[in-house]
């Protein structure tokens, strides 16, 4: 069985078919998945989903591109959210300079008032990082150096300091089906550095279909894709890959229950 860390079922590409993309998952060995939060104003749908599925959690947060709309976030209201008993993690959040959707001076200050959420709650603190690598680590060593979190770098794509910052200190990386694509051996690098024991898997669905899916909406359905790609990687069995990367999720957002 594997789990899906990180899906995005609220997206209006699944509008009127998230239990048919649920179902799929389900029958395509998905024992377990993390929908996630991208702006507070969806935080209802996103709880009405792991709600009525005992095999879906959420997390609770604000992503980059809406760091405008959340100027003044306070860590109080992400708190205060993820004491909601299927929340297990504070996310998507972070800093993106590549699309720039927010501008760089709101995406900072939203950005930490995640990171002390995380330290408040100690939940995994889901990260989102594009062209920042430098902002990132400055951020995330001044943070951990005042309270220790767990940063998860989610679908990554950065480079190879970066990536040893978030393991230094306690985090883990999650790799998508980018890690399939033609031209991300510099991904692939990572990967294959990152320990086994630090890694999980994701879609990001419904963005970033795998190979051989590429070009159609991404779904949970397609993880088995990314594993056995991963699993050949990182020269593991399809199960002992699948098994290693459930019990670092588990291990990881510890709030989350087994099935």
């Amino acid at each position: 069985m594997l789990v899906d860390s990180h899906v995005n079922l609220h997206a209006p590409q699944f509008e009127g078919e998230v239990d048919h993309v649920i179902n799929r998952a389900r029958v395509a060995g998905i024992s377990t998945m993390l929908t996630i939060s991208d702006r507070l104003e969806n935080i209802e749908k996103i709880m009405a989903i792991s709600e009525a599925n005992s095999d879906i959690w959420h997390s609770v947060g604000v992503h980059p591109h809406y760091a405008e709309e959340a100027e003044g976030l306070e860590p109080s209201t992400l708190i205060d959210l993820a004491a909601h008993p299927r929340a297990i993690g504070i996310g998507e959040c972070g800093l993106d300079y590549y699309y720039e959707h927010s501008n760089r001076q709101a995406q900072k200050p939203v950005f930490e008032a995640h990171i002390k959420a995380a330290q408040e709650t100690d939940l995994p603190l889901i990260i989102h990082n594009r062209e920042a690598d430098d902002d990132m680590s400055e951020l995330l060593l001044a943070s951990h150096k005042e309270k220790p979190f767990t940063p998860l770098m989610h679908c990554y794509t950065s480079g190879m300091a970066l990536a040893k910052t978030a393991l230094e200190l306690g985090g883990m990386i999650a790799f998508s089906g980018i890690t399939t694509f033609k031209k991300a051996e510099e991904v692939r690098d990572v990967a294959r550095f990152v320990p086994m024991d630090r890694l999980i898997i994701e879609t990001d669905c419904p963005y970033l279909a795998p190979v051989p899916k590429r070009g159609r909406r991404n779904e949970p359905s397609y993880l088995p894709h990314i594993a056995s790609f991963m699993a050949d990687l990182k020269n593991l069995s399809e199960e002992d890959f699948a098994r290693q990367t459930s019990d670092n999720f588990f291990r990881l957002f510890a709030k989350a229950e087994r099935p």
